[in-house]
Protein backbone atom coordinates (compact mmCIF):
# COMPACT_ATOMS: atom_id res chain seq x y z
CA UNK A 1 0.00 0.00 0.00
CA UNK A 2 1.25 3.46 -0.80
CA UNK A 3 2.61 5.58 2.04
CA UNK A 4 0.51 8.84 2.33
CA UNK A 5 2.28 11.77 2.00
CA UNK A 6 3.03 13.75 5.14
CA UNK A 7 1.35 17.62 4.45
CA UNK A 8 1.94 19.21 8.05
CA UNK A 9 5.70 20.34 7.42
CA UNK A 10 5.98 23.61 7.98
CA UNK A 11 6.21 26.36 5.35
CA UNK A 12 8.80 29.07 5.93
CA UNK A 13 6.69 31.51 7.57
CA UNK A 14 7.17 35.69 6.96
CA UNK A 15 6.24 36.19 10.52
CA UNK A 16 8.51 33.81 12.24
CA UNK A 17 11.07 35.45 9.58
CA UNK A 18 10.34 39.28 10.94
CA UNK A 19 10.32 38.42 14.58
CA UNK A 20 13.63 36.66 14.12
CA UNK A 21 14.91 39.39 11.99
CA UNK A 22 13.74 42.21 14.02
CA UNK A 23 14.01 40.98 17.43
CA UNK A 24 16.96 39.10 16.72
CA UNK A 25 15.33 36.27 18.83
CA UNK A 26 13.02 33.06 18.05
CA UNK A 27 9.80 32.71 19.90
CA UNK A 28 9.36 30.16 22.12
CA UNK A 29 8.79 26.74 20.39
CA UNK A 30 5.51 25.49 21.23
CA UNK A 31 6.17 22.05 18.96
CA UNK A 32 7.89 20.41 16.74
CA UNK A 33 6.63 22.81 13.26
CA UNK A 34 7.24 26.06 15.15
CA UNK A 35 10.96 25.14 16.36
CA UNK A 36 11.52 24.51 12.83
CA UNK A 37 10.15 27.70 10.97
CA UNK A 38 12.06 29.73 13.82
CA UNK A 39 15.43 27.79 12.77
CA UNK A 40 14.39 28.78 9.18
CA UNK A 41 14.03 31.84 9.58
CA UNK A 42 16.98 32.47 11.77
CA UNK A 43 19.46 30.70 9.33
CA UNK A 44 18.00 32.50 6.43
CA UNK A 45 17.96 35.14 8.03
CA UNK A 46 22.17 34.72 8.14
CA UNK A 47 22.28 34.33 4.33
CA UNK A 48 20.60 37.56 3.72
CA UNK A 49 23.09 40.03 4.23
CA UNK A 50 25.08 38.51 1.04
CA UNK A 51 22.54 38.25 -0.98
CA UNK A 52 22.08 40.49 -4.39
CA UNK A 53 26.37 40.52 -3.89
CA UNK A 54 27.65 39.46 -7.30
CA UNK A 55 30.60 37.34 -5.94
CA UNK A 56 28.53 35.54 -3.30
CA UNK A 57 25.56 34.86 -6.13
CA UNK A 58 27.61 33.77 -8.77
CA UNK A 59 29.12 31.25 -6.55
CA UNK A 60 26.04 29.34 -5.04
CA UNK A 61 24.74 29.89 -8.40
CA UNK A 62 27.31 27.65 -9.77
CA UNK A 63 27.37 25.48 -7.03
CA UNK A 64 23.54 24.73 -7.40
CA UNK A 65 23.86 23.48 -11.10
CA UNK A 66 26.89 21.28 -9.88
CA UNK A 67 24.64 19.86 -7.45
CA UNK A 68 21.69 18.90 -9.84
CA UNK A 69 21.83 14.95 -10.13
CA UNK A 70 24.69 15.02 -8.62
CA UNK A 71 27.02 16.19 -11.03
CA UNK A 72 29.86 17.12 -9.17
CA UNK A 73 30.16 14.09 -7.28
CA UNK A 74 29.90 12.00 -10.38
CA UNK A 75 32.59 14.40 -12.01
CA UNK A 76 34.82 13.87 -9.13
CA UNK A 77 34.44 9.61 -9.05
CA UNK A 78 35.48 9.79 -13.11
CA UNK A 79 38.53 11.82 -12.44
CA UNK A 80 39.55 9.57 -9.18
CA UNK A 81 39.35 6.50 -11.99
CA UNK A 82 41.78 8.15 -13.89
CA UNK A 83 44.36 7.64 -11.44
CA UNK A 84 45.15 4.31 -10.83
CA UNK A 85 43.60 0.87 -12.33
CA UNK A 86 42.44 0.24 -8.67
CA UNK A 87 40.51 3.16 -9.06
CA UNK A 88 39.27 2.48 -12.04
CA UNK A 89 37.71 -1.04 -11.07
CA UNK A 90 36.15 1.33 -7.77
CA UNK A 91 34.51 3.48 -9.89
CA UNK A 92 31.32 1.88 -11.14
CA UNK A 93 30.67 0.95 -8.00
CA UNK A 94 30.33 4.42 -6.55
CA UNK A 95 28.28 5.58 -9.58
CA UNK A 96 25.87 3.20 -9.08
CA UNK A 97 25.93 3.78 -5.06
CA UNK A 98 25.68 7.60 -5.77
CA UNK A 99 22.73 7.03 -8.27
CA UNK A 100 20.80 4.89 -6.08
CA UNK A 101 21.38 7.70 -3.38
CA UNK A 102 19.30 9.64 -5.42
CA UNK A 103 16.58 7.40 -6.80
CA UNK A 104 16.03 6.69 -2.56
CA UNK A 105 15.87 10.51 -1.91
CA UNK A 106 14.44 12.04 -4.82
CA UNK A 107 11.69 9.33 -5.70
CA UNK A 108 11.37 7.80 -2.29
CA UNK A 109 11.45 9.94 0.69
CA UNK A 110 10.58 13.41 -0.69
CA UNK A 111 7.49 11.39 -1.97
CA UNK A 112 6.33 10.64 1.90
CA UNK A 113 6.40 15.02 2.27
CA UNK A 114 4.67 17.66 0.58
CA UNK A 115 6.12 20.63 1.81
CA UNK A 116 6.49 23.79 -0.24
CA UNK A 117 9.43 26.01 -1.53
CA UNK A 118 10.31 29.00 0.36
CA UNK A 119 9.22 32.24 -1.37
CA UNK A 120 11.10 35.22 -1.69
CA UNK A 121 13.63 34.08 -4.17
CA UNK A 122 16.61 36.43 -5.10
CA UNK A 123 16.34 37.15 -8.78
CA UNK A 124 19.57 34.92 -9.49
CA UNK A 125 17.72 31.80 -8.35
CA UNK A 126 15.59 32.65 -11.75
CA UNK A 127 18.67 30.94 -13.69
CA UNK A 128 18.83 27.56 -11.96
CA UNK A 129 16.92 24.57 -12.81
CA UNK A 130 13.30 24.64 -11.18
CA UNK A 131 12.66 21.60 -8.94
CA UNK A 132 9.94 19.36 -9.69
CA UNK A 133 10.38 17.56 -6.21
CA UNK A 134 8.54 19.21 -2.77
CA UNK A 135 10.73 20.93 -0.66
CA UNK A 136 12.07 18.32 1.89
CA UNK A 137 14.47 17.02 2.12
CA UNK A 138 17.61 18.49 -0.10
CA UNK A 139 18.32 16.16 -2.48
CA UNK A 140 21.16 18.42 -3.21
CA UNK A 141 22.63 18.20 0.51
CA UNK A 142 21.44 14.95 0.70
CA UNK A 143 23.61 13.73 -2.11
CA UNK A 144 26.57 15.93 -1.29
CA UNK A 145 26.90 13.78 2.44
CA UNK A 146 26.56 10.91 0.67
CA UNK A 147 29.08 12.01 -1.39
CA UNK A 148 31.78 12.97 1.47
CA UNK A 149 30.91 9.77 3.35
CA UNK A 150 31.95 7.01 0.09
CA UNK A 151 34.82 9.08 -1.63
CA UNK A 152 36.33 9.93 1.32
CA UNK A 153 35.96 6.32 2.19
CA UNK A 154 37.48 5.21 -1.14
CA UNK A 155 40.37 8.19 -0.90
CA UNK A 156 41.15 9.32 2.11
CA UNK A 157 43.24 12.27 0.55
CA UNK A 158 40.16 13.65 -1.33
CA UNK A 159 38.39 14.76 1.98
CA UNK A 160 39.83 18.20 1.82
CA UNK A 161 38.42 18.50 -1.58
CA UNK A 162 35.15 16.63 -1.24
CA UNK A 163 34.00 18.79 1.90
CA UNK A 164 34.50 22.42 1.10
CA UNK A 165 32.81 21.36 -2.12
CA UNK A 166 29.83 19.41 -0.07
CA UNK A 167 29.50 22.90 2.49
CA UNK A 168 29.02 25.03 -0.46
CA UNK A 169 26.51 23.24 -2.62
CA UNK A 170 24.60 22.75 0.20
CA UNK A 171 24.27 25.72 1.32
CA UNK A 172 23.46 27.11 -2.26
CA UNK A 173 20.43 25.76 -1.46
CA UNK A 174 19.83 27.83 1.44
CA UNK A 175 21.50 31.14 0.13
CA UNK A 176 18.65 30.49 -3.68
CA UNK A 177 16.32 29.89 -1.20
CA UNK A 178 15.69 26.77 -3.58
CA UNK A 179 15.23 24.52 -0.01
CA UNK A 180 14.57 25.76 3.45
CA UNK A 181 17.38 25.86 6.12
CA UNK A 182 15.99 22.81 7.76
CA UNK A 183 15.58 20.77 4.26
CA UNK A 184 19.22 21.21 4.10
CA UNK A 185 20.32 19.73 7.09
CA UNK A 186 17.77 17.07 7.02
CA UNK A 187 19.06 15.96 3.98
CA UNK A 188 22.50 16.34 4.68
CA UNK A 189 21.57 13.73 7.98
CA UNK A 190 20.05 11.25 5.46
CA UNK A 191 22.86 11.50 3.19
CA UNK A 192 25.18 10.75 5.83
CA UNK A 193 23.21 7.79 7.28
CA UNK A 194 23.03 6.15 3.79
CA UNK A 195 26.86 7.00 3.18
CA UNK A 196 27.39 4.83 6.27
CA UNK A 197 24.84 2.16 5.58
CA UNK A 198 27.04 1.64 1.90
CA UNK A 199 29.54 1.18 3.54
CA UNK A 200 28.37 -1.08 5.99
CA UNK A 201 26.47 -3.50 3.47
CA UNK A 202 30.12 -3.09 1.01
CA UNK A 203 32.37 -4.50 3.90
CA UNK A 204 29.43 -7.21 4.90
CA UNK A 205 29.63 -8.42 1.21
CA UNK A 206 33.48 -8.68 0.82
CA UNK A 207 33.68 -10.85 4.40
CA UNK A 208 30.55 -12.79 3.18
CA UNK A 209 32.13 -13.40 -0.44
CA UNK A 210 35.65 -14.16 0.60
CA UNK A 211 37.05 -11.12 -0.51
CA UNK A 212 38.67 -8.36 2.08
CA UNK A 213 37.63 -4.93 1.71
CA UNK A 214 39.31 -1.76 0.28
CA UNK A 215 38.35 1.40 1.53
CA UNK A 216 35.25 2.19 -0.88
CA UNK A 217 31.99 0.84 -1.46
CA UNK A 218 31.58 -2.65 -2.20
CA UNK A 219 35.00 -2.71 -3.74
CA UNK A 220 37.04 -5.92 -3.11
CA UNK A 221 40.27 -7.18 -3.78
CA UNK A 222 41.25 -11.08 -3.66
CA UNK A 223 43.14 -12.22 -0.73
CA UNK A 224 46.64 -13.26 -0.88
Amino acid sequence: MEAEPISDVPTFDDGLVSTVVEEGVAPAPRDISTWVAAFDSRVDAWFEPVRGRHVPDRVFEVASHLGDWGLIWNLLTVALALRSDDDARRAPELLVALGLESLIVNQGIKRLFRRSRPEGRPEMAGRLREPVTTSFPSGHASSAAFATVVLGAASPGLRPVVIPIAVIVAASRIHTRMHHPSDVVAGACIGWGLGRAALAVGHRTSRATGHRTSPAVGHRTTRP
